[in-house]
């Protein structure tokens, strides 16, 4: 518990920093934020099934089911069977989920670039830094 101030000033910058990405998205492909969630953890894990997508995001599968069906109607993402249990699906990341995914990123980097851009060199380093801690700290 000694370390709840820090906490608390890091979670408020977070939740600012993340609000405010959030806000730079032009949202031209209509991606909902589960629908990013979704294509996300694709991009990262390459194939899996609703249930481990679920699981890995801390939502009931229910919750993501309507997402998911969405997705693989717009050709973001494909259902095939799994090869060990047949009553199991494999989600995986078509080329268009990819490319709509890589639109979203671009937004937001575009404008965190700039932002950095009125940073100096060491304040941009900490960020990197702080960035590859956070990274760590959320896999825990």
């Amino acid at each position: 518990m000694d370390h709840l101030p820090e906490a608390a000033r890091i979670r408020r910058g977070v939740v600012l920093l993340n609000r405010r990405l959030r806000q730079e998205r032009g949202n031209e492909a209509g991606l909902t934020p589960n629908q990013l969630i979704v294509l996300g953890h694709l991009h990262r894990h390459h194939s899996a099934t609703p249930g481990e997508i679920a699981a890995a995001e801390r939502q009931r599968p229910q919750s993501l089911t309507r997402v998911f069906a969405e997705l693989e109607t717009e050709g973001l993402i494909e259902r095939a069977p799994d090869t060990v249990d047949r009553r199991q699906s494999v989600l995986t990341l078509t080329a268009a989920g990819r490319r709509a995914l890589d639109r979203d990123m671009a937004e937001r980097d575009v404008w965190l670039a700039e932002a950095l851009g009125t940073l100096s060199v060491t304040e941009r380093g900490v960020l990197e830094l702080a960035g590859a801690i956070m990274e760590r700290l959320a896999g825990r």
